[in-house]
């Protein structure tokens, strides 16, 4: 999981700030290469880092051998945001034997609510996700 999160934040050139709580809450501040034409943070930046923190918190309910892949994803903006700390904390609501529902609150540097998203995790055992 956490190389999975590594090469994210490679591809996305996000700066993390700590580690607040391993596995469920992501601080990090994103740039001016984030922004979308209207200079405000693109959608997918915030939806990349929530997506990121709701695996990492259904990944902490899974044993050995099991990975836990996103089916579905679904976020709301609450508000516009631009260059500044967030901070992305997942929560698993309900996980499952096959399938958890996750979400994850993305907050502003004054704890403000910028967005929500909730996630269907699948969970995949041994070598169900070889290949995947």
């Amino acid at each position: 999981m956490v190389k999975a999160i590594i090469h994210a934040v490679c591809l996305t050139s996000w700066r993390f700030c700590a580690w607040a709580c391993p596995g469920r809450s992501i601080p990090c501040e994103a740039g001016a290469q984030h922004a979308n034409p209207m200079g405000t943070l693109h959608g997918g930046m915030l939806c990349d880092i929530a997506d990121a923190a709701m695996g990492m918190a259904y990944a902490s309910t899974r044993g050995d051998g099991e990975t836990c892949p996103t089916l579905e994803l679904k976020i709301n903006f609450l508000k516009p945001v631009w260059q500044a700390r967030r901070q992305a904390i997942g929560r698993v609501v309900k996980p499952g034997r096959t399938a958890g529902l996750v979400e994850c609150d993305t907050l502003d540097a004054n704890g403000a609510l910028i967005a929500r998203a909730t996630s269907t995790c699948m969970t995949l055992r041994s070598d169900q996700g070889c290949g995947r």
